[in-house]
């Protein structure tokens, strides 16, 4: 039997197989949902991993985790609901619904560093070490949740012919873009970009260590704003549905926040030669014994 060539051009089709991984009677697994839960496990082991190597006690990284749960992904979707507030003003259950995707990424970082500086203050340890550890898994993190987008058909592009073009369903598909199939896999582009900059910054973590270079207490997580912030902004240029502010696109506008202020702190850091301001002072870090490791007390 020969198949029509059109069964080919579906099955190797760049598409998503639709945002449900399992589904038993009433209850539904989503892969937007594992794909967090595994960007979390994979970070919070990564983060114990590089705090053993820095002797920083690990138990700090489990605990912090935990504050950053409970912030990062209700923040995540109370900044798009801000934005997209016009959506659920007259629909306010579907507020709840983050199953069905709708988080930003800025938003959980901005709820994720008040949580972290809280955690720092009442735990008196430096913010910029807990941040320095967190960078790396953070943007690991991105690059994994990223793909939740895929399946959930959603953060695309501009219409595209490319041949890693992304097939867009119909009913996902902007009104105005109704008569387009496929278009630039946006959330892969980030996906890639943030690899690179994990592999960018956990090299440079780890030749840290050894003092080569010399790394200063907060410039892994300056680089993470700095590296993830570029990639950021040109690929934001590229989606359709984007957070507006009037005419302006708000992820940008972070972005290029987030740029000034890691190249603020870079300068303070290196030109300046001081060190960052934090949430503890010298005298209150070195009365908080817990944050070293029970292995380096003992040497």
């Amino acid at each position: 039997m020969i198949l029509n060539p059109h069964f080919w051009h579906l099955a190797f089709q760049f598409a998503s197989p639709g945002p449900i991984l399992v589904e038993v009677g009433p209850i539904a697994i989503r892969w937007y949902g594992l794909l967090i839960a595994t960007a979390v496990l994979v970070g919070v082991f990564l983060s114990q991993y590089l705090a053993q190597r820095r002797n920083v006690n690990p138990e700090f990284i489990g605990d912090l985790a935990i504050w950053l749960v409970v912030a990062a992904i209700p923040g995540a979707r109370l900044y798009y609901v801000l934005f997209e507030w016009d959506n659920y003003v007259n629909n306010p259950a579907q507020i709840f619904a983050i199953w069905r995707g709708g988080i930003a990424i800025h938003g959980a970082i901005i709820a994720g560093a008040i949580a972290t500086l809280i955690f720092a203050r009442l735990q008196k340890v430096p913010f910029w070490q807990l941040a320095d550890l967190v960078a790396p898994s953070l943007i690991l993190g991105q690059a994994i949740g990223r793909w939740g987008n895929f399946f959930n058909s959603e953060a695309f592009g501009a219409p595209t012919d490319l041949p890693w073009k992304l097939y867009i369903p119909l009913a996902r598909r902007p009104p105005d873009l109704a008569n387009f199939e496929y278009f630039h896999p946006t959330f892969l582009y980030e996906s890639l970009w943030n690899l690179a900059i994990f592999a960018l910054l956990l090299l440079l973590f780890l030749r840290g260590l050894k003092g080569k270079p010399h790394l200063k207490l907060g410039t892994i997580f300056l680089l993470y704003l700095i590296g993830y912030s570029l990639g950021r902004f040109w690929i934001e240029g590229l989606r359709t549905d984007s957070l507006m502010l009037g005419p302006l696109r708000i992820a940008q506008l972070v972005s290029l926040g987030a740029i000034a202020i890691g190249l603020a702190g870079l300068g303070w850091l290196y030109l300046l030669r001081r060190p960052l301001p934090d949430v503890v002072s010298h005298r209150e870090t070195d009365a908080g014994s817990t944050l070293q490791s029970s292995h380096s007390r003992s040497k």
